[in-house]
């Protein structure tokens, strides 16, 4: 060890206070014990296997080289903004000092507002989003304490976006806290309840709960099932789809193929017979963000060959182009940990360059782009593209 270097395990130390977790919990997410964990922070048991790096560094939501200390801007943490989010979310019953100005305006304005917000995240612009949250959630909740028949969906939508852009940077405690807020508001309503689900399912399946993120989803999609019974709409049916898909990933993120397989089918299903149809929540579910599902399943299932030939298929698809920018991304960069599975170091390059050219937060700010960046550059000659990405994030000297 050179001089003023900090060991692997005290690194580990740190970010696991960092993120709050004790020695039993981290070991129960590593599916290690307590001993071991102790061991590895005290330097008495060597990290001498990169898999187990890469488990660490999954846990604890950063990349390899913050925990081996070999290169800068490893975390998310550096991403200006996440603690403004923060903030915003611990300012309970803190409302904004100006004047709201009279309701139906406040309203309407708010809206507008929301609706931007929206924007920014399917078109992948995480740090503008970063920028308006905090503001956006102190008005929000004002506008649903003056009540109105509309303040209760902003808010659930103000949560809705906090969540997922959280999830995206790889904060799923702080995003699940601004997702159970969501379902609070929602208040048992079942369209609201849905749509501040899916966030809630990818905050916890981030985590490593996907039994319990599968079972949140289940239970939204049998409420919005039997409403939409009641008063079927378009929209009901793409929320539907969209929770079974996320049910579909949380069994995938838990190795359970069985019920990834027969979710996804059911998802497959709803899209079928929704397609065409409204999309009021410009969600992009249909048969090809289905399609997409597939492709990130087999991923979380170690499945890359299956998950290869699947994403040759879909991008080929007509409709690939309608999906959200965001939605598009988030594809390439599964695409890209399929074509590292079959250990295919070229293809999984141009992917990451191709969504650094679509939407190029994606891979720039979301930690496991980044990560993936990294292997990639380290696994061999790196294609051109890669290598400029890596020194543009610091990820290469």
């Amino acid at each position: 060890m050179t001089g003023g270097e900090v060991p692997v395990g005290r690194r580990v130390a740190q970010w696991r206070v960092r993120r709050r977790m004790t020695q039993q919990m981290l070991a129960d997410r590593l599916g290690k014990s307590k001993s071991w964990v102790d061991k590895v922070e005290r330097g008495v048991r060597a990290l001498d296997r990169f898999s187990v790096i890469q488990d660490l560094a999954r846990v604890l939501r950063v990349e390899p080289a913050a925990l081996l200390g070999r290169e800068t801007q490893a975390a998310v943490d550096g991403v200006d903004g996440v603690d403004g989010i923060r903030a915003a979310l611990a300012r309970y019953g803190v409302s904004p000092t100006a004047s709201a100005g009279p309701p139906m305006r406040a309203a309407h304005d708010l809206g507008l507002r929301v609706e931007h917000a929206r924007s920014a995240y399917r078109h992948a612009r995480y740090s503008q989003l970063l920028r308006l949250i905090p503001d956006l959630l102190d008005t929000a909740r004002h506008a649903h304490e003056r009540g109105g028949d509309d303040a209760t969906g902003l808010l659930v939508r103000a949560y809705q976006i906090t969540a997922s852009v959280l999830v995206k940077l790889g904060e799923p405690d702080v995003a699940w806290l601004a997702a159970d807020r969501a379902v609070t508001v929602a208040a048992g309503d079942p369209r609201w309840t849905a749509i501040a689900a899916v966030p809630l399912s990818q905050a916890l399946r981030t985590a490593g709960r996907g039994r319990l993120a599968a079972m949140v989803t289940i239970a939204a999609a049998n409420r919005i099932a039997s409403a939409e019974r009641h008063d079927p709409s378009a929209d009901g049916w793409a929320l539907s789809g969209t929770l079974w898909v996320e049910a579909a990933l949380a069994a995938a993120s838990c190795g359970d193929a069985r019920r990834t397989a027969e979710w996804l089918d059911r998802a497959a299903e709803i899209a079928e017979r929704a397609d065409g149809g409204r999309d009021a929540d410009h969600s992009g579910f249909g048969p090809v963000a289905v399609e997409v599902a597939r492709v990130a399943a087999a991923v979380e299932l170690g499945d890359g060959g299956a998950a290869v030939a699947r994403h040759e298929a879909t991008v080929r698809e007509p409709w690939w182009l309608r999906l959200p920018v965001e939605h598009r991304a988030a594809h390439l960069v599964d695409a890209a940990r399929a074509y590292l599975q079959v250990g295919d170091l070229l293809r999984a390059g141009r992917a990451l360059t191709d969504v650094d050219r679509i939407a190029p937060e994606e891979v720039r700010v979301r930690p496991l782009a980044r990560t993936l960046i990294g292997e990639v550059a380290r696994g061999g000659p790196a294609p051109g593209g890669v290598a400029h990405l890596a020194t543009a994030i610091g990820l290469s000297r």
